[in-house]
């Protein structure tokens, strides 16, 4: 099997299970999202909302007595790569409860938490993984790019990309940058140039940032600020890099709202996503819920997934349905099949 960079968070993986998991169907190898690894526990993967178990052999069962279980040093070996032999090193990472790698790959991790004061101060004894893969659907926003566009101001407008965890709101934001980088309008009546965008990619999901560069394609005018802490990069990038467009993923505390807002009165047009379900849900938060019921985001999209059909339903600031849309799958640059 060729080597992609959707591929590359194999390499991390001890020989035990990088063997098990090169060895399961290709087709499946592609699509998954997850890979959960629990010691003394079944060997767990995940694709296209289907969930498997799976053997030492790499065959793919809903039977837990057939599965892989990894053991303690599965774990030890794993979180040794992770780290690159320092816990300390990682220590901030680890304090959060995940380490992204190159590519963009998201690990989850479970175990003991420390607290000092009351919080979590890191994680000790840990025994649990969960590798969330990026992948890169280059024209999945082109449906949705005509209704964002704000034919007043020849940009984009404010966009809030809402949706329950693993349906898609990474994905399309990295889409959306690279398109509006690079003037992909989707629109017969619209020539623009493409737009300076900033991206505020603090988990290292958007970009895939290996040294500074990005690993997906995010645009040919867009600069990344890696691994920043989305309220003061979004200041950071505004002084520096003078961006049309802020692209930032899962916002939604205290210090963000208060971030956004004066990016917005600076000038800037920002897209941005939040875990939510619907406008409703949304709407109920502290913090991004007042944004959205002033009306801040005059284009809120609610994504869903079941299985391989995505859908997008497209709301105006008044929290008026605009549009809504099915895609089973993904065809050429800028082309998306309802």
């Amino acid at each position: 099997m060729a080597v992609t960079i959707a591929s590359g968070w194999i390499h991390v993986l001890p020989p035990a299970l990088r063997s098990i998991l090169t060895n399961i169907p290709g087709q499946v190898l592609n699509e998954l999202e997850e890979v959960r690894i629990r010691e003394g526990r079944p060997l767990e993967i995940g694709f296209m909302g289907e969930y498997y178990f799976v053997t030492a052999e790499g065959i793919l069962t809903s039977q837990i007595h057939e599965a892989y279980i990894p053991v303690r040093e599965d774990g030890h070996q794993l979180l040794d790569v992770l780290t690159n032999h320092s816990l300390y090193t990682m220590e901030e990472q680890l304090r959060r409860g995940y380490v992204t790698i190159a590519g963009g790959h998201r690990i989850g991790l479970a175990g003991r938490t420390v607290l000092t004061n009351g919080k979590v101060s890191h994680l000790r004894d840990i025994a649990g993984f969960n590798i969330r893969i990026a992948r890169e659907k280059q024209g999945i926003s082109g449906s949705l790019m005509p209704l964002l566009l704000d034919f007043s101001q020849k940009s984009i407008h404010h966009t809030l990309i809402v949706s329950p965890p693993q349906h898609g709101k990474t994905t399309m934001l990295r889409d959306l940058a690279r398109s509006i980088s690079d003037g992909r309008w989707n629109h017969p009546d619209v020539n623009w140039r493409g737009l300076k965008v900033g991206v505020v990619d603090e988990r290292s999901e958007i970009a895939g940032c290996v040294r500074g560069v990005p690993c997906f394609d995010v645009g040919a005018r867009t600069d990344v600020l890696d691994g920043c802490p989305k309220a003061e990069g979004m200041m950071m990038l505004i002084r520096s890099m003078s961006p049309d467009v802020l692209v930032v993923d899962e916002f939604g505390r205290e210090e963000d709202v208060s971030a956004m807002n004066e990016a917005i009165h600076a000038g800037v047009r920002v897209v941005a996503s939040a875990h939510g379900a619907d406008v409703k849900e949304i709407a109920r938060r502290p913090g991004i819920g007042p944004l959205v019921e002033s009306g801040v985001f005059s284009r809120i999209v609610v994504l869903k997934r079941v299985r391989k059909q995505w859908t997008h339903r497209v709301y105006d600031e008044k929290q008026r349905a605009l549009q809504t849309a099915t895609s089973n799958r993904i065809g050429r640059e800028g082309e998306a099949h309802y």
